[in-house]
């Protein structure tokens, strides 16, 4: 069994449209959700190994955040410039290219990439992943190469909205 995890990155700033669209910031929100997310993740079972993150900024504002609000948990990732897409083709291609020694892998990007990925990949239809959402997909394969069409089930799905209450 392969399992995917897939964070989008918190709600992002616009307040300086100067800024190119990777070095865009995370706002007040985005900070927020992170915070709340954060434990309700782990508790989803998200395990936070073998996680790859985009290079751009609210990406990377995203993954610190969390990791600093899950104490005693060491988080580690690695930045992947074929992470910067928001193309669901580009994500399952980049997974399909995975060793398949790793069974579970962590991405934090983008939408729509990551909703149409889910789409893609399970029946249950989404018609966009929040910011700073969360899904789990499982599928029943034993090589990343074999993802295809309805291949897995969505075995987990976290928005900042469901916490907020």
């Amino acid at each position: 069994m392969k399992v995917i995890h897939l964070i989008r990155h918190g709600k992002s700033s616009w307040d300086d449209y100067a800024l190119a669209d990777i070095d865009r910031p995370l706002k007040q929100r985005g900070i927020k959700s992170c915070e709340i997310m954060a434990p309700r993740l782990l508790q989803s079972g998200c395990n936070f190994n073998n996680i790859y993150c985009s290079p751009a900024r609210r990406a990377q504002q995203t993954i610190q955040l969390i990791s600093q609000n899950i104490p005693g948990r060491n988080i580690t990732w690695k930045t992947d410039d074929e992470l910067y897409t928001f193309s669901s083709e580009d994500l399952l291609n980049w997974l399909r290219s995975l060793d398949d020694d790793l069974d579970e892998v962590t991405l934090v990007g983008h939408n729509p990439g990551m909703t149409d990925l889910n789409n893609y990949l399970t029946a249950n239809m989404l018609d966009n992943l929040p910011t700073c959402g969360y899904l789990q997909l499982r599928s029943l394969i034993d090589t990343w190469a074999e993802l295809e069409a309805g291949c897995s089930i969505q075995a987990e799905y976290l928005t900042p909205k469901q916490l907020k209450s």
